[in-house]
């Protein structure tokens, strides 16, 4: 089939993000100016650059107590700080949980029962026994086509990696298995790797 996404699909669900997977999750965790604290998991997120480390999570609706955008925004435009919890796929009940359409003045943390450590570079936690985490200082908001689109960049400032997950200096993403966004209600775990040498090296 083809379809012009203006048209319409006419199929029962949107494909679109169902085609662009597996996507890794960023399980954002922001405090506000008045020390308020959120964590919500975002599947539009990846990294965009190494020297320096950057990376960048699109949030793409609303709330009615957040005006333009939701909670992860409302606190980095406050603040201009985030980090990147990675999820793991033994914490996928309790990423589930933080993504649920709480009020403004609901903690996460709390709400999830999620331990939470105080960030090194950065006023704002993380979740503690995260295999990895990426202290952020947000660089741009970038207003996106299309109604509550927005982009936030951030620089990496500090990373934070579970020492299990170590192996002879490598990180060895089968020992937590990451869990990845797939489309409509799906979501996959990574188990099994594989290595590619590219031409030339």
């Amino acid at each position: 089939m083809f379809y012009e996404p203006k048209d319409g699909h006419g199929l029962p669900h949107n494909p679109f993000n169902a085609i662009v997977t597996p996507r890794p999750i960023g399980w954002i965790s922001t405090r506000g100016a008045d020390g308020h604290e959120n964590l919500a998991p975002y599947s539009f997120f990846n990294a965009v650059s190494y020297v320096p480390p950057q990376v960048m999570f699109a949030s793409t609706s609303t709330k009615p107590d957040r005006g333009d955008t939701k909670d992860s925004v409302a606190l980095i435009r406050e603040t201009g700080v985030f980090c990147v919890n990675i999820v793991e796929y033994a914490m996928r009940d309790v990423m589930n949980v933080t993504s649920g359409p709480w009020d403004a003045d609901i903690d996460e943390f709390e709400k999830a029962g999620i331990e939470r450590a105080s960030c090194e570079t950065i006023a704002c936690s993380r979740v503690a026994n995260a295999p990895a985490a990426l202290e952020c200082r947000m660089t741009h908001i970038v207003p996106l086509l299309g109604e509550a689109n927005l982009l936030v960049l951030g620089e990496v400032t500090g990373i934070h990696i579970r020492d299990d997950v170590l192996d002879n200096g490598l990180i060895d993403v089968t020992r937590y298995q990451p869990l990845t966004r797939l489309g409509y209600r799906d979501y996959s775990r990574i188990t099994e790797l594989f290595s590619l040498k590219r031409p030339g090296e």
